[in-house]
């Protein structure tokens, strides 16, 4: 029995501005600080490869110093509106009903909620009093494809039924006003917000590339890599300067062996599809990939128009393979790296 994937559909939020627009917001929030310092942030934000990000908060909600309590009322409020838009373009997409939905996973860590975003939506478009319930709240940039691979663990053993895994993240919600680190600027110039939803099937008649193989490949002792801090501003963000060397140093053994256990070589792999974590990273993974003679153009698209929007970011670069009438046979790898530290990989096969 196969499990393939049948569509994804995003939805963005209602703020958006362009990196030049952002400018003068960073200007404002640095005022104070030493001129030589306030052009370096500023050149960060310039050569970040992010040309547009969008928001659940508008651009004085983020640089004011609102509470943690505040920025995280909106996020919550936020993600169920695009969740639940997300959902129903994907169901429409896949010409499916909200009943039809025998397993909800939903993804994010960049905000509190409990109840979890699944409860809202079950109620909110009357899914099935059955479905089988997952939130997933602590991957981080990873949980798009570990949603996906939960999802086709739970489908392989369950024969005809659906999931779908919804990804719902507000980066800009953890900036911290009071933080001048290098770490917080990066992550300013490099994270927007937005949402995402992919359904997956074990019907057979259903149609979409195959889920082949899937694996999760953990970095021993990285937990210092990656992460958020629970300060009481908020969410703090925490990223090591090593991790683009880390992940060039893994990198053979997190690809290689994982396609030769499926009788193939990256040289049988037709598409890549990468999450953008940054540019460093990317550039590292693209300098990676480019010496075996394949391209990320997609994976550096959707920083470009988006940013990382963390977990989503990935079901965004997916969309964009998905929405292509791609010849059969072709294989795409799925690759994400998040908190752990961890890289989660996803073979398909259209």
């Amino acid at each position: 029995m196969s499990v393939k994937i049948l569509s994804v559909a995003k939805e963005l939020p209602q703020y958006s501005k362009s990196t030049k627009e952002i400018l003068p917001y960073v200007k404002t929030w640095l005022s104070g600080q030493e001129e030589r310092f306030q052009r370096k942030v500023l050149k960060i934000f310039e050569n970040a490869g992010v040309d547009k990000r969008y928001s659940m908060l508008d651009a004085e909600a983020v640089f004011l110093n609102s509470s943690f309590a505040e920025k995280n009322a909106i996020y919550a409020r936020e993600s169920v509106k695009l969740a639940e838009g997300s959902l129903k373009k994907v169901l429409d997409k896949s010409h499916l009903e909200p009943t039809d939905i025998d397993y909800i996973i939903t993804v994010s860590c960049t905000g509190i909620m409990i109840p979890s975003l699944d409860a809202y939506l079950i109620n909110k478009l009357n899914m099935k009093q059955d479905i089988v319930r997952l939130p997933v709240t602590e991957m981080g940039c990873a949980a798009g494809v570990s949603g996906i691979i939960y999802a086709k663990n739970f489908l392989k053993a369950n024969p005809n039924k659906r999931a779908v895994v919804i990804a719902v993240e507000s980066p800009m919600a953890t900036f911290q006003v009071e933080d001048f680190s290098m770490v917080n600027i990066v992550s300013a110039a490099i994270f927007g917000d937005g949402a995402a939803s992919v359904i997956l099937s074990s019907y057979e008649n259903d149609q979409g590339p195959e889920v082949i193989d899937e694996a999760m490949y953990h970095f021993y002792n990285a937990e210092h890599m990656m992460g958020f801090d629970l300060v009481a501003s908020g969410l703090q963000m925490i990223l090591d300067q090593s991790v683009p060397e880390i992940i060039a140093e893994h990198f053979p053994k997190i690809v290689h062996p994982f396609l030769e256990k499926n009788n193939c070589t990256i040289g049988d792999v037709d598409h890549l599809i990468f999450h953008p974590g940054g540019k460093k990273i990317v550039q590292t993974v693209d300098d990676l990939f480019g010496s075996l003679g394949k391209s990320i153009e997609d994976t550096k698209e959707v920083l470009r128009l988006f940013g990382n929007m963390s977990s989503a970011t990935i079901l965004y670069v997916l969309e964009r393979f998905l929405d292509r009438n791609l010849p059969k046979g072709d294989k795409g790898l799925m690759l994400s790296f998040g908190p752990g530290f961890s890289a989660q990989r996803i073979l398909i096969e259209w």
